[in-house]
């Protein structure tokens, strides 16, 4: 039995708003998709107590999280009709403003797209080892609870 290629999916530093625009025209010439769905995670400056977060830097235990998100993929794709999925999670620092998690999905019809995309983006906010470590104004930092 052969071993499934994990998919590349950490990116250092944020997600570059050009790579998403190229990935979406990238699938112009798939002519069998109807339906994309894209979940962008952005970066906020949330304020906890009295400081404003200014960024987070993202840590994972990467073989692991890559076995699982190979896990969320495969079961995206048996349960939804999909075309194809791409899944990019930023590493290291991402400012406030700044894009850390791209999903995105394709299928023939726009019902499996919204849904794959959701039940995907839920999993890894769940499943996946990613920690975050909230980068304060005055360069003090606190690890990120998800809210």
């Amino acid at each position: 039995m052969t071993e499934k290629k994990k998919p590349n999916v950490f990116v250092e530093g944020a997600i570059n708003p050009q790579f998403i625009a190229d990935s979406i025209a990238k699938h112009s010439s798939k002519k069998g998709i109807g339906a994309h769905d894209i979940f962008l995670g952005q970066v906020r400056n949330d304020v906890l107590g009295d400081k404003e977060v200014k960024a987070i830097e993202y840590s994972t235990y990467q073989p692991m999280a890559e076995d699982i998100l190979l896990e969320i993929r495969e079961a995206a794709f048996r349960e939804y009709n999909l075309v194809c999925m791409h899944i990019y999670h930023s590493i290291g620092r991402v400012d406030a403003g700044e894009i850390c998690l791209f999903v995105f999905v394709s299928s023939k019809h726009r019902k499996d797209a919204f849904e794959a995309c959701r039940s995907i983006v839920e999993k890894i906010k769940a499943d996946v080892p990613i920690w975050g470590k909230e980068i304060f104004e005055d360069e003090t930092s606190a690890w990120k609870e998800n809210r």
